[in-house]
């Protein structure tokens, strides 16, 4: 088992930045890929930005690219994704995955999931 936890949403401006961390405990954390997705009320749930077990590559969601970076600290079992240049069509509850499986961008590909921070963003 994997528990990720959450941490660094809020309220925001638009043009603001905020950087969420995702703590993990459990199994060896640098043996997962890792990602962030978030869901808005009424919409789908996103991908937003993943990253491989050893930080070597990252992807990201076209509408996010330039503004988020993903990045991880395996000696703290955390991941981070920092946040700029917020938009108000950003705000959603962000919440990270854990897993080994190739299709970085399907939450199907991973096993573990966090309870979610909310991200809202003023205009």
């Amino acid at each position: 088992q994997v528990q990720l936890v959450e941490s660094g949403g809020g309220l925001v401006q638009a043009g603001g930045s905020l950087r969420l961390s995702c703590a993990a405990s459990g199994r060896t954390f640098s043996r997962y890929n890792m990602g962030w997705f978030r869901q808005a009320p009424g919409k789908e749930r996103e991908f937003v930005a993943a990253i491989s077990w050893n930080g070597e590559t990252t992807y990201y969601v076209n509408s996010v690219k330039g503004r988020f970076t993903i990045s991880r600290d395996n000696a703290k079992s955390t991941v981070y994704l920092q946040m700029n240049s917020l938009k108000p069509e950003d705000s959603a509850g962000y919440y990270c995955a854990a897993g080994q499986g190739g299709k970085y961008y399907d939450a199907g590909e991973y096993e573990y999931r966090g309870q979610g921070t909310q991200v809202t963003v003023s205009s």
